[in-house]
Formats: C-alpha cells, sequence, structure tokens
C-alpha cells in the first residue's frame, strides 16, 4: 500500500468518526480541527519520507557504479582463470601423476631389492646348511642357517626368482626342497643323538640337541622327545620309590604311599621349575605347558598305580563295606525308650551281650591310619594342583590360575575322587560317629563328687564326663584333617555332618540322659531329689557347657589363628576366590547351630534344677530367716529384750539374726551346687533363683502392711538390704537390680513427710520400678 491509499484510510476512519457522526455545527468544526491536525501530521511524515529517497537513491546509485566495476574485475579474472591458471593447474595434475609413478616405481624397486637381499639371504642359507651338513657336520652351524632361512617369507623361498637363481650344481634342488630335506635329516639326526645322549645319561649333549628342535622349525618334536625323556625320569624314580619298601614291613606301615606319591609329585614340580626357563628361552614363553602335560600322562600313570597298590594293600574296599555294614548298635539302644523297670542303657565297660563281634567287625586303628595316610596324599595333591595351575596360569587369559583342563580330565583326578575323596569322606563319618559311640561306650563320671560342702572333692573342675575330652579331641582331629586336605569338596562334606552327628548322637544322647537316666526327681512329695540323682543332672549339663566352649576354641583357632599358631589360615589353605570365605562361613555355622543347640538344652536342664532343686527350699530358707521377727516394737521394747537376753547389750534394733539366718539357708542351698557347675551355668542358675527370690522377698514385704511402725520399717529396711549383701556376694553385683523394686518399697517407708512430698512432686523418679498406686500402698505400710 503507497502514501496515498494510506491517507486515504485515515481521512475515511476521521470522517467516518467525526464528520459522519456529527450532530451539530460545534462537532462538525471540532472534526474539522482534528482532521487539520492530522492532515499536519501525514504531511510532515511524508517530508521525511520523501527525504530519506533522495539519500536511497543516491546510494543505489552509488551501488550501481560498485557492480560496473565489479563485473569487469570478475571478466578479468574469469580470463586469468581460463588462460594462466588451467595451465598450471593441468601441470601441476601431470606433476603429481609423476611423482605417484615415481613412488611407485621406488617402492616397486625396494620391494625387489628386498626380494633379491632375501634371495641371496636364502642362497646363503642353503649353501650354508648344505656345506655344514657336509663333510664339516656343524650342527649348531646347520641348525642356525635353517633358523635364518625360516624368517624369509615362503612366497620368496616358493618363488620362480628364488628357484632360478638359488639352486647351483652341487644343490641342483629347489630352495623349499632342499630345506625341508635339510630339516628333516637334521631332525632324524638330533633325535638319535638325543636319544644317545639320554642313554649315556649325558646331560650336556642332551641339552646341547634340545637347544637345536626349534632352530629347524620342530618344536613339537623337540618338546615331545624332551617330555619323553622326563617321564622316563619320573617313571623310573616312581618305580624306585614304590620298589623301596618291597619285602620289609615299610610297605604296609606308617605313611610309605603317601610318601611315594609325595615324592612323585615333588619330582614333577621340580623338572616344571628347573627345566622351565630352559624350555621358554628356546621354544618361548608358555611352551612348558606342553611337556607338562606329557608330565602329567606319566603322573596318571604313576600315580594311579601307587593309589591302587595303596587301596588293594590297604583294603580299602573291604574297610568300606565293613563300615557300611556297621549298625551302630549301641547308640541305637540308647534311645530306644528304657521299659519299666529297667535301669537304662548299659553303662561304659560293660557293653550289651553279643555286641563285642560287632565292635570288633571295624578296626578304628586301622581306620585312622588310613585317614591320616588319605589327608597326607589329599594335602599334598591340593599343593600339587595349584602348583601346575600357577604353571600353565596364563595372564593374558585370565587373571586368576585355574586348573588347566588337561588336569580336570586327567585320569589321575578321577583316580583321587574315587580312591580318595569319596572313601575319606564316607570313612570320616564313621571315624566320628563309632567314636562318638565308643566314647559313650566307655564314658565314667568325675569320681567323689558331693553336695556336702565340708567334703573335698577329688577332681578338678569342671567336672565333666570322661566322654567329654574324648570326643572334643576326635571332633578337633577330624577337623583339622578335613582343612589340611586344602580340599573344599572334603570341607563341605564333613563340616556338616560333624555338626550332625554332634546334633543327633552327642546332644541327643545327653539330652536322653538328662531325661531318663538323670532327671532330678523326688521319690516323694516335699522331698529333694537323691543326691545322686542330682549330681549326674548336673554333670551333665557341665557336659555341655564345656562342649560348647570346645567347639567354639576348636573354630576359633581356624578362623583366627594367632602368631606362631601351628594352624595354618584359611587363605593359605584354600587360595582359590571365594573358597577361604566359603570355608569360613561353614564353619562359622558349625558353630552358631551346635551353640544354640547346646544352650538350648542348657537352659531347659538349668529350669530343672531350679524347679527341683532349689525353688522348693527357697521359701523354707526365707521363712526361717524372719522367724519370730517382730517389726511393731518400739525402741524400749527392743531395748528391753536385747537386755534380757544379754545384760550388757544396747541395742538400737538393727541385729544381724535375719542375715546370719538367710546366709546359712542360702549358703546351704547354693553352695553344693556351685562347687559342682561350670561358672558360667551357675550363673544362670542363680539368675534365675535370684529373680524368684527377690519375688519373694517383695511379696513377704507387701504382708507387713500395717505390721510395721516407724522403728521397725528401719530394721525392715535393714535385714531387706543385708539379704541382698548376702545375695550379691562374689563380685554378683548384677544382681541387685532384681532386688530394685524391694528396695523402693523399704525406701518410701522410711521416708520423711518432705521426702514424700517431693516425690509425690517429682513424679516418682526416684521410686521407678513402682506403679503410683504401689508407691501410695507402701507409704500406708508403716503404722503412725
Amino acid at each position: 500500500m503507497n502514501g496515498n491509499d494510506r491517507i486515504s484510510d485515515i481521512d475515511h476512519d476521521n470522517q467516518s468518526a467525526g464528520i459522519y457522526n456529527a450532530k451539530s455545527v460545534g462537532e462538525i468544526r471540532s472534526a474539522l480541527v482534528e482532521l487539520h491536525s492530522k492532515e499536519a501530521s501525514v504531511t510532515s511524515r511524508l517530508d521525511a519520507l520523501i527525504h530519506a529517497q533522495k539519500d536511497l537513491q543516491r546510494e543505489l546509485s552509488r551501488l550501481d557504479l560498485f557492480r560496473a566495476n565489479v563485473t569487469t574485475q570478475a571478466s578479468r579474472a574469469r580470463a586469468v582463470s581460463n588462460g594462466m591458471l588451467s595451465d598450471a593447474a593441468a601441470n601441476s595434475k601431470s606433476i603429481s601423476n609423476s611423482v605417484r609413478k615415481l613412488d611407485l616405481e621406488q617402492d616397486r624397486v625396494k620391494a625387489t631389492l628386498t626380494v633379491v637381499e632375501q634371495v641371496g639371504e636364502l642362497k646363503a642359507c642353503v649353501l650354508g646348511v648344505s656345506g655344514s651338513m657336509g663333510a664339516a657336520q656343524d650342527w649348531e652351524t646347520a641348525a642356525s642357517y635353517l633358523s635364518r632361512a625360516s624368517k624369509i617369507p615362503s612366497a620368496v623361498i616358493n618363488g620362480e626368482f628364488a628357484a632360478r637363481i638359488v639352486p647351483t650344481a652341487e644343490v641342483p634342488d629347489a630352495p623349499a626342497v632342499t630345506l625341508e630335506h635339510a630339516s628333516e635329516s637334521l631332525c632324524s639326526l638330533f633325535l638319535r643323538e638325543f636319544d644317545k645322549a639320554v642313554k649315556d645319561n649325558d646331560g650336556a649333549r642332551i641339552t646341547r640337541f634340545f637347544k637345536l628342535f626349534p632352530l629347524i622349525n620342530r618344536s613339537d618334536v623337540g618338546l615331545d622327545v624332551y617330555g619323553r625323556y622326563v617321564c622316563q625320569g619320573v617313571a623310573a624314580r616312581a618305580r624306585t620309590n614304590l620298589n623301596a619298601g618291597t619285602g620289609g614291613n615299610q610297605s604296609k606301615d606308617g605313611f610309605f604311599y603317601a610318601n611315594a606319591l609325595t615324592k612323585l609329585f615333588e619330582h614333577i614340580a621340580q623338572i616344571i621349575e628347573g627345566h622351565g626357563g630352559l624350555v621358554e628361552r628356546h621354544y618361548g614363553a608358555g611352551k612348558m605347558t606342553r611337556v607338562t602335560q606329557r608330565l602329567q600322562v606319566e603322573a596318571d600313570l604313576q600315580g594311579g598305580i601307587i593309589l591302587d597298590t595303596w587301596a588293594d594293600e590297604r583294603r580299602i574296599d573291604r574297610q568300606l563295606t565293613d563300615i557300611k555294614a556297621y549298625a551302630f548298635t549301641f547308640l541305637v539302644q540308647s534311645f530306644i525308650p528304657a521299659q519299666r523297670g529297667s535301669m537304662g542303657t548299659p553303662r561304659a565297660g560293660s557293653p550289651a551281650p553279643g555286641r563285642s563281634s560287632e565292635d570288633e567287625s571295624v578296626d578304628m586303628k586301622q581306620v585312622d591310619a588310613t585317614l591320616n595316610e588319605m589327608t597326607s596324599m589329599l594335602s599334598k595333591w591340593s599343593l600339587y594342583t595349584r602348583f601346575i595351575a600357577e604353571k600353565c596360569h596364563d595372564p593374558a587369559a585370565s587373571e586368576d590360575a585355574t586348573i588347566p583342563p588337561f588336569l580336570v580330565s586327567s585320569s589321575l583326578m578321577k583316580k583321587v575322587q574315587d580312591k580318595l575323596l569319596t572313601p575319606f569322606n564316607t570313612m570320616t563319618t564313621f571315624f566320628l560317629r563309632r567314636s562318638v559311640e565308643k566314647a559313650f561306650q566307655l564314658d565314667e563320671q568325675p569320681p567323689d563328687l558331693s553336695l556336702n560342702p565340708h567334703k573335698p572333692l577329688n577332681s578338678n573342675p569342671p567336672h565333666v564326663t570322661s566322654a567329654i575330652e574324648d570326643i572334643m579331641y576326635i571332633v578337633n582331629k577330624v577337623l583339622q584333617q578335613s582343612l589340611v586336605t586344602s580340599q573344599k569338596q572334603v570341607v563341605f562334606g564333613v563340616i556338616p555332618t560333624l555338626g550332625r552327628v554332634l546334633g543327633s548322637d552327642f546332644i541327643g544322647m545327653q539330652q536322653r540322659k538328662m531325661r531318663d537316666e538323670s532327671y532330678p526327681k523326688a521319690a516323694m512329695q516335699g522331698h529333694l531329689p537323691p543326691e545322686s540323682t542330682i549330681i549326674s543332672f548336673l554333670v551333665l549339663i557341665n557336659n555341655l557347657d564345656v562342649a560348647k566352649d570346645y567347639i567354639d576354641q576348636i573354630v576359633h583357632v581356624r578362623l583366627e589363628p594367632a602368631p606362631g599358631s601351628p594352624h595354618r589360615t584359611l587363605d593359605e589353605l584354600f587360595p582359590e576366590p571365594g573358597e577361604a570365605a566359603a570355608v569360613m562361613a561353614t564353619l562359622t555355622s558349625f558353630r552358631t547351630t551346635f551353640s544354640e543347640k547346646t544352650n538350648e538344652l542348657i537352659s531347659d536342664g538349668v529350669n530343672v534344677v531350679f524347679h527341683n532343686v532349689m525353688k522348693p527350699r527357697l521359701r523354707p530358707i526365707l521363712t526361717d530367716a524372719f522367724r519370730d521377727t517382730d517389726y511393731q516394737l518400739t525402741r524400749e521394747q527392743l531395748r528391753e529384750l536385747a537386755q534380757s537376753l544379754d545384760a550388757d547389750a544396747d541395742s538400737e534394733g538393727f541385729s544381724d539374726e535375719v542375715r546370719l539366718r538367710f546366709q546359712l539357708g542360702w549358703d546351704a542351698l547354693t553352695k553344693p551346687i556351685g562347687r559342682l557347675m561350670t561358672e558360667r551355668t551357675f550363673d544362670q542358675l542363680l539368675t534365675i533363683v535370684v529373680t524368684y527370690l527377690s519375688k519373694m522377698v517383695e511379696k513377704r514385704l507387701w504382708t507387713y502392711q500395717e505390721r510395721v511402725n516407724d522403728v521397725g520399717a528401719a530394721r525392715l529396711e535393714h535385714d531387706i538390704n543385708e539379704i541382698i549383701k548376702v545375695v550379691v556376694t562374689g563380685q554378683k553385683y548384677s544382681f541387685r537390680e532384681a532386688f530394685v523394686r524391694c528396695s523402693q518399697i523399704c525406701m518410701i517407708m522410711n521416708m520423711d513427710e518432705e521426702e514424700w512430698e517431693e516425690l509425690q512432686i517429682s513424679g516418682g523418679e526416684v521410686a521407678d520400678k513402682l506403679k503410683p498406686e504401689e508407691r501410695v500402698r507402701a507409704r500406708n505400710m508403716v503404722i503412725n
């Protein structure tokens, strides 16, 4: 839209807004004034636009002039480009192509020179091999020439240029044929010389020819022949070791076969350790693995012979058959409820009639000796497998050394599984259970135990039966044997079995004895159980407590062996990733499970002692302590009473009569029991007794409602405190907590009015164990 159009629109708008809407002359004049004002404004704006248009026309003229100049320069530039620069570009392209051709020719010349040099080297090698193998018979030089020739590319050796240049009248064959024939000839020669050196036992010549095989590109042959050579030594040494016991008793006793297997592993390890450097220096890194594989084949043969001979001579299959047929009659019969009128299971030294034949069906000494041999063999096998794994480990493949596949699939590995691992677990389970059974068969009570505190004890604490130390000795032995094998399969099989046997046979036997043979039950109501029964029951509780301590110590020294301890750490015994942690978890679970089972049975036993032995005697002791005690006497009456008993007495009423009577009964109750029980179980028993006693004392306190005067309240508090002192004697201050309510009742009884009012205001913080109504009741006990 141009300026005139916009002015028309403005005028039209003004007319519409002003003139056309005017209704009077005044409105018309006002509209006209407004129109004149707007007209002036529009005229001013149009003048400004016209002035700016002049400047714009001037700038456009200057741009047209500049465009004309630029067009001229562009024409000239195109002329230069089409003329001079196009020729230069063509020349540049031509030069670049020439340079590329020159570089290509130069590369071809270099390649040709390289081939010429290689062919020259090839010819020198062929002639050198031929000359060295001739009259000179310089095998090292010949081998070195073949080694040099092996570095030449096969394309050069088999190329037409080499086929024309290399052959001579003396060596007319193609170079590849000549080298192959020379390599085969030298390989045969080296094999003959190597075998001759082995036959002559000439170590220097063996090493000399062994080093030459890689030079003639026959590394595999050299490694195989070397492996055969070292295996001959292994076989000869193994036969010598195995035959050393022939004709004597050495092969039947001790650790002969275990030592033979150990020597086999040690000999192989010495070969790998001592010869590995030589092999890898001349054959390359990792090449000893091939020799190790060959050695493992010999180890499978010789180790299998040792294990088979050992199994036959030790009659392992026969032992396993006898073990599996053993019925554990004593243990089975012990868990059968005794018939009414019988005296229970026959005790130690008196096996049931007809059972001696079963006891003798398995020779425990032979089983023990066999397990010792198996432990030694498995321990050495573990060391051997770890050694092989480390030597054959490829760091590039994985960070952790794992057992190589050739060892996992070896026949010796299977034979160890069949002849050692499986029988070991079976025999260990039997040995443990039969040892527990035999320990109970021969079990004896500690001699001359008595509840009479004046009668000396002839045995030292803890007072347990003989079976405890026998069984725990076997547990320690079995656990140690299992761990030193360094076989996780053994540990994960034996330790859970150990827990099951102890839980079912040992703890089960203790439980049955506590329930059926030694349960402290009075023959008549109102009487105490027989002394012998109480003693037997206490000893059984001690058995459980001491056994728990033994197991805790046995496991602890394995989990955290102290410096200088003969026990190796689990990380040393089980270095494979994650194995030590798994074994630790298994040991911890074994200890925890056993502890939980024994604690449960100990708790039950302690409660039986409390209810059947201690509780019936507590009430008479407390009643006797407060016998004829009157807490309503005045101070004068107390003084008169004291003087009637003793003319020189000046009593204030705080006599020790109650304490003395209580202490006499308390000592008679606790000391006979305390000197027989272990400290931990006796503390557990005392905790129950004191808790019950505190409730009895509190109940007695409430019975003095309105039967106590001011003086009597002080005397009563004194007597209660004296009883508490008797109970906590022996540094057992924790027992005071049981009597807090009793002490607070006495405290409130003896408060003056100001203290009582302050207690009421404070909300009872001082007597926090008592409810508000109980505090009021205690306050009202005293007669004013």
